[in-house]
């Protein structure tokens, strides 16, 4: 079997996302079949680590080359446009802001837990609280470890549950206010960004400040976003100012890779009724007239503000439920929106390369 052999099978297995076969898509980076060791070795352009769309395409590949006489040797990679010099955060694969237009929405939840899905599934994570004027994440996660410094002034995160975690809250006193202005903002945030020690990482969840101000403006200018998640509640006035925020990131032109309508519907664990305190639908029908996907719906529940306050995050329980089956929902969809984002970017490079065009 030689390489024309293998890729010719390859072009049987079909991007779930894009409606297209990996190798028209441009989606094989290399394939190399060696003979002496019995190894087909496939490298595939995948950016988004553990989603479950992308161990589809891998579990494609390797029914594709099952009935060889060959091992199989899959690795992931997609090529940044930039050289290591140029990027910010260049061991990062993915930055994913979550941001909301106005505050109550449940925004610090979703992040929180989103970024801890990622990590259960078996992801590297890091969760940058990013609020800085209202820094919760740390209580959310029940982090009792601070950062600390090293002999090169760079940061080390401490962990809980698998990721690494930033927050202003680790910065200063625990009843502090912060009274900053932009200038500030902007420069503590570069800080801790660049100073941190993230290392190696798939996702890096942000959690943004409500608002369309200068920390998200900031975030905006200095990170390279692979996508944003908006949050919003169902009724009208948290809908209009999800609108400003979703104009906001495509004035940047950032990627929006859904909406997740929080606090949908509370079902009375007594009479087993639901009832829609703040309304129901609101998101979905925000998501569907702005043509993006929705990623989700949360219930109103007692016991997502049970694991916000106790510092574990619902996502983990170990006992199934409905809250924590939609946010594992959530976090597939974006995982797998994630990697339409970065497969996309490879196909039309890819496209653009070719001696065709």
């Amino acid at each position: 079997m030689d390489e024309a052999a293998v890729r010719e099978r390859l072009e049987g297995v079909e991007d779930p996302d894009l409606g297209d076969d990996i190798v028209s898509l441009g989606l094989v980076n290399a394939v190399q079949v060696d003979d002496e060791d019995g190894v087909i070795r496939v490298s595939l352009a995948l950016g988004a680590p553990y989603a479950p769309h992308e161990t589809e395409i891998a579990e494609g590949v390797r029914d594709a080359l099952a009935d060889t006489d060959y091992a199989l040797d899959i690795s992931a990679n997609v090529e940044s446009d930039l050289s290591a010099s140029e990027e910010v955060l260049p061991n990062v694969k993915n930055v994913i802001a979550v941001a909301s237009g106005k505050g109550g929405v449940g925004k610090s939840t979703v992040a929180v837990n989103l970024a801890a899905g990622l990590s259960q599934l078996g992801a590297r994570v890091g969760l940058f609280d990013a609020d800085i004027y209202g820094p919760n994440v740390p209580r959310m996660v029940d982090a009792d470890e601070a950062p600390h410094a090293t002999d090169q002034d760079t940061i080390i995160p401490p962990q809980k549950y698998g990721m690494k975690l930033m927050s202003m809250a680790f910065l200063v006193g625990e009843d502090d206010p912060v009274i900053w202005r932009g200038p500030m903002v902007h420069k503590l945030l570069t800080q801790l960004v660049e100073d941190v020690e993230w290392g190696a990482l798939d996702y890096l969840v942000l959690d943004l400040p409500p608002g369309t101000g200068d920390t998200q403006l900031t975030i905006l200018q200095t990170l390279p976003l692979t996508g944003a998640v908006i949050v919003t509640t169902p009724e009208e006035v948290a809908l209009d100012d999800a609108n400003k925020g979703l104009r906001m990131f495509g004035k940047h032109d950032t990627n929006v890779l859904g909406i997740v309508e929080n606090m949908s519907g509370f079902v009375c664990p007594d009479c087993g009724s639901e009832h829609e305190i703040f309304g129901k639908g609101g998101g979905k029908q925000f998501a569907a007239d702005n043509d993006l996907p929705f990623l989700g719906g949360i219930p109103l529940d007692p016991s997502v503000r049970a694991g916000g306050d106790g510092g574990e995050p619902v996502v983990l329980s170990d006992e199934p439920g409905e809250v924590g089956d939609a946010f594992k929902i959530v976090t597939e969809n974006v995982a797998n929106n994630v990697g339409v984002v970065q497969r996309r970017k490879v196909s039309r490079r890819a496209q653009q390369n070719s001696p065709t065009q």
